[in-house]
């Protein structure tokens, strides 16, 4: 059965989202990047997730909105197979990267991970040098020449919006940076193995506004040359910066005690938040439903 979601009734001010007057409610489908297919998540016997479908498109912002435990992040994370680190977890159903099926038995998660990155909701910058923080992905991949490895660094740095306020510094830890310039940081750790896809977790939940406008203006920046899906509880961020938004509830089953989340809707951001076609979404974008 449905979880029943406390929608109030009473007067209330419904919070205005800044939605540009030229956002289009519908909008040109590009080249497919991933196509979700009734795909289910389980973590052993649990059932997580449930017939997820949807496309990401390429050059484009994708947001993931939904209250706490409707599986945003679970569904992220299988995108780059993350949660295959989980014991127990396994997907169900069709996941598709450039056609490819992602799951598949001779794709390697390795691999996967070198093309589609990801930026997790707290900083974790390495307990190196700046320079050693981006340089540590090249290097892996087997980059040893210096000049390409500062090439690489400056240009990850410029990418992310940081290089004027640490080329200076490049030798001192990473660990010394503000939380607004570690997160940043890390996405041109993310940056510097030059992924087709990132994917952020919740990016800026721990920054202050200042720190967060920056990142979402570097977002807007970068996908002109990256694909990006981020999953976040702030919907005005989700209207400044994504392209199209899935939001995602909870169906909660009374005999089980179980819950598990449901993909109820995906779209244009502009039609999500100025015409949603279910009243769930409806609920939820004008915060009369948690």
């Amino acid at each position: 059965m449905e979880e029943q979601q406390d929608v109030r009734q009473d007067a209330e001010v419904i919070p205005q989202l800044d939605i540009p007057d030229t956002a289009p409610e519908t909008l040109s489908a590009g080249t497919s990047i991933f196509d979700v297919q009734n795909t289910s998540i389980y973590y052993g016997a649990f059932r997580a997730v449930t017939d997820v479908s949807l496309t990401v498109y390429e050059h484009e912002i994708t947001a993931f909105i939904g209250p706490s435990g409707c599986g945003k992040t679970t569904v992220l994370r299988s995108l780059n197979r993350m949660n295959d680190l989980i014991v127990g977890a396994r997907v169900e159903g069709d996941i598709r990267y450039r056609g490819v099926p992602l799951y598949a038995s001779n794709v390697s998660p390795t691999a996967v991970r070198r093309r589609i990155g990801m930026v997790f909701q707290k900083a974790n910058p390495f307990p190196k040098s700046i320079y050693d923080n981006i340089a540590y992905g090249p290097r892996i991949n087997g980059i040893r020449n210096k000049g390409k490895l500062d090439e690489i660094v400056e240009r990850s740095l410029t990418q992310a919006a940081l290089w004027d306020e640490v080329k200076d510094r490049l030798n001192k830890s990473g660990l010394g940076l503000s939380g607004g310039q570690a997160q940043r940081l890390c996405i041109a750790r993310t940056l510097a193995v030059e992924p087709d896809v990132v994917l952020m977790d919740e990016p800026c939940s721990a920054l202050d506004p200042i720190a967060t406008g920056r990142i979402e203006d570097l977002m807007k920046e970068i996908k002109t040359r990256y694909t990006i899906v981020i999953v976040t509880h702030n919907m005005q961020q989700a209207t400044r910066v994504s392209d199209r938004t899935a939001f995602y509830s909870v169906l909660r089953d009374e005999k089980s005690d179980t819950r598990t989340g449901v993909l109820v809707e995906y779209g244009s951001t502009a039609q999500i938040f100025g015409d949603p076609h279910d009243e769930r979404t409806k609920a939820y974008v004008t915060g009369r439903m948690g």
